[in-house]
């Protein structure tokens, strides 16, 4: 009886060895069980000498590190992630980490960080090409939209990995394509749309733009308006531009609040 035990434990370590996986009941931090592993081990220890990494425990088995713990921001799961992987012989990197930090819910989430990307990158003189969709499900934020480029979007989706409360971020951001047709449009329509007397009030607070995107000569405008009739005239504006083959309206208009009765 004792020799199958036996051989049934040694069975087991086998296993969780060729699927390079931690052993059970070792800890995250112990030895490595070879001399490769020991010193990738000692590498990652080094790469993640930091406060931001202090209850990050890893496991080197094989060459694949695994990763445990909890950190304050979902940028620095990413950063932890990132250094990992840049270590000499690692084959590959589980990063079982979990952001801590503060529990917001997801309205006051959704409504802060739409707050902090629409002032995002103001005077690059790109934040009215760019239009950005915000989702929040449990702490998970979804990034959709089109950006003008790759800058736009990197610093959009950095702004959100690096702010409490977010514990992981999807990008779906589309980039858009780099064309000197696509940008003419976008300067022209920018010209005809705030250069009309009643929308050249949009132009003034960066909270209030009207987003224009442009992707192939298609025009999207996107953004609140104050009433109907201004989103009518920015549409005619950007519908009368040369060289644009459509104009998708997806304007919204504030709600009116109702009057008091007296």
């Amino acid at each position: 009886m004792k020799a199958g035990r036996i051989q049934k434990k040694a069975g087991s370590i086998a296993l969780f060895l060729a699927l390079g996986m931690p052993l059970p009941g070792f800890a995250q931090n112990s030895p490595a069980a070879n001399p490769q592993d020991a010193t990738i081990q000692t590498d990652i220890q080094k790469a993640l000498d930091s406060k931001r990494f202090k209850d990050v425990t890893t496991f080197v088995q094989n060459g694949v590190v695994t990763m445990r713990g909890t950190v304050n921001l979902y940028s620095d799961k990413e950063d932890a992630d990132k250094k990992v992987h840049h270590r000499k012989n690692v084959r590959a990197v589980q990063n079982l980490i979990e952001v801590a930090g503060p529990t917001v819910d997801d309205v006051t989430l959704r409504n802060k960080l739409a707050e902090k990307l629409t002032y995002d990158r103001v005077g690059y003189g790109t934040t009215a090409f760019n239009a950005f969709t915000i989702g929040v499900q449990n702490g998970v934020v979804t990034l959709g939209g089109v950006a003008y480029g790759p800058t736009d979007r990197d610093s959009a989706i950095s702004l959100v990995s690096n702010y409490p409360g977010v514990k992981d971020v999807v990008d779906n951001i589309e980039v858009a394509p780099v064309s000197p047709m696509d940008d003419r449009i976008r300067l022209a329509t920018a010209r005809a749309v705030y250069g009309a007397p009643q929308l050249n009030k949009y132009a003034i607070d960066p909270a209030k733009p009207i987003r224009i995107t442009v992707v192939n000569g298609n025009v999207t405008l996107s953004g609140m308006v104050d009433n109907e009739g201004d989103k009518q005239v920015a549409f005619l504006r950007a519908n009368g531009v040369p060289g644009v083959f459509k104009v998708t309206n997806n304007l919204q208009v504030a709600a009116v609040a109702p009057e008091k009765e007296k």
